[in-house]
């Protein structure tokens, strides 16, 4: 791990202004994916910028009837709020889905969603990738790829994004709040924050230089029955192969995002109109376009599988 200097900020617009002024600072919490990556000497800061002290750690109602939580809440707090549960259960499950429990203790909101876009080649110092040097090359193509993304992949990057309480997010439509250097807030919704890789997948975030996240605001409960499943290569702390985060109504209406199969969480709204005909069409519409190799072809149908099996145990629990 190289050297770096650190600092505990004492309010929000306090870190984003350190983090604009500093070249190479970066924010620090949990740490849980950051300092893996320092040791690693694929993250070097120059600055660490502790944004513990900034009270960010509480759960509150929303003005819109919502839910507001804290940049700084542990995902261990966040799936048992018992308002989450009630409400927004495919949150709950989700987080639980994810990592160990002792990572989740650890674990924040706003690293949880900041966590690198990778795979096994981006850890691996000794070849090319586009994500540790822009322009370098991706390894991952042409080589092996049974983790790696169907859809929304570029010539440049094909990791997948490894978070499952951010595919959550997306099927709840969250919007995540934000202060930058100035104390100006803006809100982003779920949708636009992470980016598909193109031809920079070194960026993956819409976050302005110096950016902070202060909370994510989830949206008024809207009931049905919501699920989380995540097909994985062992029973824990393993990312997605494929993973499925469902909203179903009793109209047969609902919302679908999916995990393991992009470099974002992956949702297509206008293929949840297909939900009254079933798994296959739903599947067919998220899918669209999809790019496979000999590898990992299999999702495509893993996906459809999941989504019918989610769809099953909605309509035999209403």
């Amino acid at each position: 791990m190289k050297a770096f200097t650190y600092e505990r900020a004492k309010t929000p617009q306090e870190a984003a202004a350190a983090a604009a002024r500093i070249p190479n600072a970066r924010f620090v919490a949990g740490g849980t994916n950051l300092l893996d990556l320092m040791k690693l000497q694929i993250e070097t800061p120059a600055h660490l910028i502790d944004v513990n002290d900034l009270a960010l750690d509480r759960i509150e109602p929303a003005p819109n009837g919502g839910l507001r939580i804290g940049a700084l809440v542990r995902n261990s707090d966040l799936a048992a709020d018992l308002r989450v549960r009630r409400d927004y259960g495919v949150l709950t499950r989700a987080l639980v889905a994810g990592a160990s429990g002792q990572l989740r203790n650890q674990a924040t909101t706003a690293g949880n969603l900041l966590q690198r876009t990778r795979c096994p080649y981006f850890y691996d110092t000794n070849v090319p990738c586009n994500k540790r040097r822009p322009g370098s090359g991706c390894s991952a193509i042409g080589g092996f790829t049974r983790l790696h993304a169907i859809v929304g992949q570029s010539d440049a990057c094909i990791a997948t994004h490894p978070s499952d309480m951010a595919v959550a997010m997306r099927v709840l439509d969250a919007q995540v709040e934000t202060v930058d250097p100035s104390g100006a807030t803006r809100v982003i919704p779920i949708a636009d924050f992470h980016r598909l890789p193109g031809t920079t997948p070194h960026v993956e975030h819409n976050l302005k230089p110096g950016e902070l996240i202060t909370a994510v605001t989830l949206p008024p409960p809207v009931g049905g029955v919501q699920s989380y499943r995540k097909v994985r290569d062992r029973a824990s702390y393993a990312f997605a192969i494929v993973s499925v985060a469902t909203i179903l109504q009793r109209d047969g209406s609902g919302r679908v995002a999916l995990g393991g199969v992009a470099h974002k969480p992956w949702r297509v709204e206008s293929a949840e109109a297909a939900f009254p005909r079933g798994a296959q069409a739903v599947a067919g519409g998220l899918l669209a376009g999809a790019r496979t190799t000999g590898d990992n072809a299999f999702k495509v149908p893993l996906v459809e599988r999941t989504l019918a099996a989610a769809i099953a145990d909605a309509k035999a629990t209403t």
